[in-house]
């Protein structure tokens, strides 16, 4: 059993707001401030190491246990899913899903299988599924909005923040799919084993978050 938590942020933009929310709790972070190439960290006033990870990963490093925690969106969450504890919302990382088609569109107004185009098939897919409405759903990699411009698909399940892509490319939001923001997660087994440790950790969380609002 190791002495120290040990907690997978996702790389890029969330591991930046972790940060800032740890220094507010009071915790040194200098080591992730200046990784180097080093992609796991000691806190050195706080018995917790940083690993930076993608955010798929993260999850695979909870679900496995090799570490305690982890902050991941929620969209990753949706998308891939997984066996851990999803114990607080950090309010960061906001933006959502939402079903977009080509302006003067008439997406429901038509009885034919209609064809989605998205990086989250499995968002996508339970979106219409409550519904009752059958899709075909094409997975793209790369830029989304490309699929109804070139009549790939009929519409995108896609992550908007300001909408400003979708309105350069033609496109417009007709409906929410999920709300998404930064997720704080936990091992099953960590929450029994080092349940005093892991519970302080929240608390200190909750009350910055608190503080905050």
């Amino acid at each position: 059993m190791r002495d120290r938590l040990r907690i997978a942020l996702t790389k890029g933009r969330l591991q930046d707001q972790s940060v800032e929310l740890f220094e507010a709790m009071g915790l040194d972070c200098h080591p992730i401030r200046e990784p180097g190439r080093r992609l796991v960290h000691t806190i050195p006033n706080y018995p917790l190491d940083v690993v930076l990870a993608k955010a798929p990963d993260v999850i695979t490093y909870v679900e496995h246990g090799v570490c305690d925690l982890g902050i991941v969106g929620k969209d990753t969450i949706l998308e891939q899913g997984g066996s851990f504890y999803e114990v607080l919302d950090l309010g960061f990382g906001k933006c959502r899903f939402a079903l977009a088609v080509k302006k003067g569109t008439d997406f429901y107004g038509t009885y034919k299988t209609r064809r989605i185009a998205t990086k989250y098939p499995n968002v996508a897919r339970s979106f219409f599924e409550k519904k009752g409405m059958d899709v075909s759903i094409i997975k793209i990699e790369g830029s989304v909005e490309l699929a109804p411009i070139l009549d790939l698909s009929d519409g995108i399940v896609d992550i908007v923040e300001t909408g400003a892509t979708l309105r350069e490319n033609g496109l417009v939001p007709i409906e929410d799919v999920a709300s998404v923001s930064a997720r704080l997660i936990v091992n099953i087994a960590s929450m029994k084993l080092n349940k005093q440790e892991i519970t302080e950790f929240i608390d200190r969380c909750e009350l910055e978050l608190e503080r905050r609002r």
